[in-house]
């Protein structure tokens, strides 16, 4: 299973990938896996200031519906149209052209909170 060791992780099986003051969030390979074949991803809060584990989405698979969990507070500033029409690149490539939203982030002391590659393969057993 695939968890890169460039990025950071959340408990609810978000990868964050930080940049400056942006961050880019979406779900780990695990999640999809765990999810299965999914088949719609649902954003409604672009341009809007979130605190960190506040629901920012949905993502919808074929069984189930899980909400998904902002990892850091700020203003979301940009959503991955392409999964408006291709959902599925979230299972095929969720480290890549399936990530979901970018944060402008507002606190950046919150970035110590997230885990490792390492601790987050200790959550999940890898």
């Amino acid at each position: 299973m695939s968890i890169p060791a460039n990025l950071k992780y959340t408990k609810d099986h978000e990868w964050v990938s930080i940049e400056g003051d942006v961050a880019t969030v979406g779900i780990t390979h695990f999640a999809q896996k765990e999810l299965g074949d999914i088949v719609y991803v649902e954003v409604e809060t672009l341009d809007q200031t979130l605190s960190k584990d506040e629901v920012f989405g949905t993502v919808e698979a074929v069984k189930t519906v899980s909400d998904l969990f902002l990892p850091l507070t700020g203003e979301i500033i940009a959503f991955n149209d392409d999964l408006e029409s291709a959902p599925e690149t979230v299972n095929s490539d969720p480290y890549g052209a399936g990530w979901m939203i970018k944060i402008k982030i507002a606190d950046a002391s919150e970035i110590d909170s997230l885990l490792s590659d390492e601790a987050y393969k200790q959550l999940i057993g890898a």
